[in-house]
């Protein structure tokens, strides 16, 4: 079954490598038949959090707002590519998610992050787990974390050495629990309507 899916990037380097690994999850996730579009912060060019979509008067959101919130209604699951900036989560990603909460509810997220480094972002993608689940979101528990992200994708996403290797090896069984929990979610939304 095919599922509606949101990746989103938020890396505002002018370098930016993270952006292979995005490009890699979309391409991998049109190939199992799911229908993706990349979401990058950077090309929305949200301006710094003032006022949460849900704040403004029905109707009065910025065009980016109102459309990027039909987006993520949409959607059946999300995944998250994360660098890992001094231990934490990218700015330009955390703006853009903060800027939306009710919206994300009742849908699976995965986090996928990366570094030029060994640790491969993945205290990034410890801090993210927290910060989706609190904001209504199931966060899958497989990962994908890619360090020297250089040396594991090329400039076109594609795997490169030891490191794309695993990546490629990794991937299904990120792919799978994601379309699990998008799935069930889904089913159980056209069931019954959530809590609150």
């Amino acid at each position: 079954m095919s599922n509606r899916i949101l990746v989103f990037y938020g890396s505002y380097r002018s370098d930016r490598m993270g952006i292979r690994l995005a490009e890699f999850i979309v391409d991998r996730l049109r190939r199992r038949g799911d229908d993706v579009e990349l979401i990058d912060a950077k090309a929305i060019n949200l301006p710094m959090l003032d006022r949460m979509f849900k704040e403004y008067p029905k109707g009065e959101a910025p065009a980016v707002l109102e459309e990027l919130a039909k987006k993520i209604r949409a959607a059946d699951g999300f995944v998250f590519v994360t660098g890992e900036y001094n231990w934490g989560v990218q700015p330009g990603l955390k703006n853009l998610t903060d800027h939306f909460l009710e919206e994300w509810f009742w849908r699976p997220a995965a986090i996928a992050s990366y570094s030029a480094g060994r640790f491969a972002g993945a205290r990034a993608g410890l801090l993210w787990h927290g910060t989706l689940s609190e904001m209504g979101m199931i966060v899958i528990s497989s990962i994908i974390s890619v360090g020297q992200i250089s040396q594991a994708l090329d400039e076109f996403g594609k795997p490169t050495g030891d490191g794309g290797a695993l990546l490629e090896r990794s991937f299904p069984r990120f792919a799978d629990d994601l379309a699990w929990w998008a799935d069930a979610a889904k089913e159980q939304r056209a069931r019954q309507n959530p809590p609150f």
